[in-house]
């Protein structure tokens, strides 16, 4: 949470057709904002712009461009800004990045106690560690289920990836049984989280999982990586990466 004093206005600039690994860059970035604990952030859209292809893009009444230029504003300290510049460099793509200095008079607060929100990809080869999570099916972090919100950490995080396996048959420390019958599908089965990455991944990740799951077991496990291999992302096209800046 910001307190009162110095801090950094951050703007980064963006193609609304930009994508980053499949997905629209602001909602990446706002994601990986988000799960690395920034304070807040919010995305503004222009109406018309044109950026480093000179290319005018404009917001008609019959037809709604789809290359605007888009914003993500955010403020926070100068150490937290420097710890993710370099991923939010990376995200940006062919975008620009702005920082100002900035002092902030009054900070935000939250209206009512509430817990805070936690705070790039190598090939693995030979050891690395398995972080299993178990949690129940009903968990849930910040009004969605838990098991979605993790998912959602772990690739903010840059975490190699993640499988998500729903339980038919056990119990945990209540004792209760949980099972899938017939007519009738249980809502609140046990779910597991498995995950594969270097050690020194694992455990920087391991305070934002700390944070999120409030009961359940968390286990850490030494594998071996035999093969590790995925298929390469088509490359984007101009069109799509280009970015405008405002001049707001």
């Amino acid at each position: 949470m910001l307190n009162a004093g110095k801090a950094v206005k951050v703007s980064i600039y963006v193609s609304e057709g930009a994508t980053h690994h499949g997905v629209p860059t602001y909602s990446s970035i706002i994601d990986f904002l988000f799960y690395r604990g920034i304070s807040g952030a919010t995305v503004l859209k222009g109406i018309a712009g044109f950026g480093a292809d000179h290319h005018m893009h404009s917001a008609g009444y019959v037809e709604i461009s789809h290359h605007l230029p888009l914003k993500i504003e955010f403020i926070e300290t100068k150490e937290k800004v420097d710890e993710i510049l370099g991923k939010l460099e990376e995200m940006a793509g062919s975008g620009m990045i702005e920082i100002q200095e900035t002092t902030v008079a009054k900070p935000a607060r939250v209206s009512k106690s509430k817990k805070m929100a936690p705070p790039a990809h190598l090939k693995i080869e030979g050891k690395a560690k398995m972080m299993r999570i178990y949690i129940g099916e009903v968990d849930r972090w910040r009004d969605k289920p838990l098991h979605t919100a993790l998912v959602e950490a772990m690739r903010a995080n840059d975490i190699a990836g993640v499988t998500v396996y729903r339980g038919i048959l056990g119990y945990g420390a209540h004792g209760r049984i949980h099972k899938d019958k017939a007519l009738h599908i249980s809502h609140d089965a046990s779910i597991m989280l498995s995950v594969i990455d270097r050690e020194e991944k694992l455990q920087a990740f391991l305070p934002i999982v700390e944070q999120m799951v409030e009961e359940g077991l968390v286990v850490l496990s030494d594998v071996d990586i035999i093969k590790y291999s995925y298929r390469a992302m088509e490359v984007e096209s101009p069109e799509a990466t280009g970015s405008g800046s405002s001049s707001a």
